[in-house]
């Protein structure tokens, strides 16, 4: 039998390579990380946290976090810059410390079109990153306060159990004056989020 090697598995690498902070190391100048929106973003500005959980129920305290998200007109954008007030991709991580929550500042996205013509609910595609994880798993996160736009979106609604749609639903939360929104990403056993295979 094989031993598992390192191209197999994220395991410290990918914090190593991505997350400089979140493994002690010094950050570079330009690095792409959980800011997607600075001051000036167009949108309602906010910020999504939430903690990834494993089957035991413990905290995986070294997870990665890979988002892609439209703006709040609902379109992505392409082209990645630091000197732009929003970019479509960020990153974040779990870590030893403070609860070892991932967060992400960004704006609300908007609605975008499905391939079908249908209007998607407002989402941020996540991918999770982790040791024991080969492949990224891949998730969305929607938001609480768009009930009416989750009901009618084309993909949410693919998901037929109604418990099992709500693992992906984040809940509003207000911070500092600040508006919040919490999903917390259960790997397996029970509340286990969904996941997609795209």
């Amino acid at each position: 039998m094989l031993r598992e090697t390192a191209s197999q598995t994220a395991g410290p690498y990918v914090h190593i390579g991505l997350a400089l902070a979140a493994a002690g190391n010094p950050t570079r100048d330009e690095e792409i990380w959980n800011e997607m929106a600075k001051p000036g973003a167009e949108g309602e500005l906010i910020e999504v946290v939430g903690t990834v959980i494993d089957g035991n129920g413990d905290l995986v305290r070294d997870a990665f976090l890979e988002a892609w998200q439209a703006d709040a007109n609902g379109v992505y954008q392409p082209e990645f810059d630091l000197k732009k007030p929003f970019n479509s991709f960020g990153r974040t991580a779990t870590t030893f410390d403070h609860g070892s929550e991932w967060s992400l500042k960004t704006v609300k996205p908007g609605p975008v079109a499905h391939p079908s013509g249908q209007l998607m609910a407002p989402h941020i595609n996540l991918a999770i990153f982790a040791r024991g994880i080969n492949i990224q798993l891949q998730t969305r996160l929607y938001f609480e306060d768009e009930a009416e736009a989750n009901a009618a979106c084309p993909v949410l609604s693919r998901i037929e159990s109604p418990t099992r749609r709500q693992t992906l639903i984040a809940k509003r939360e207000e911070a500092d004056g600040k508006v919040r929104y919490r999903l917390d990403i259960r790997l397996q056993g029970e509340g286990e989020t969904v996941f997609f295979d795209f």
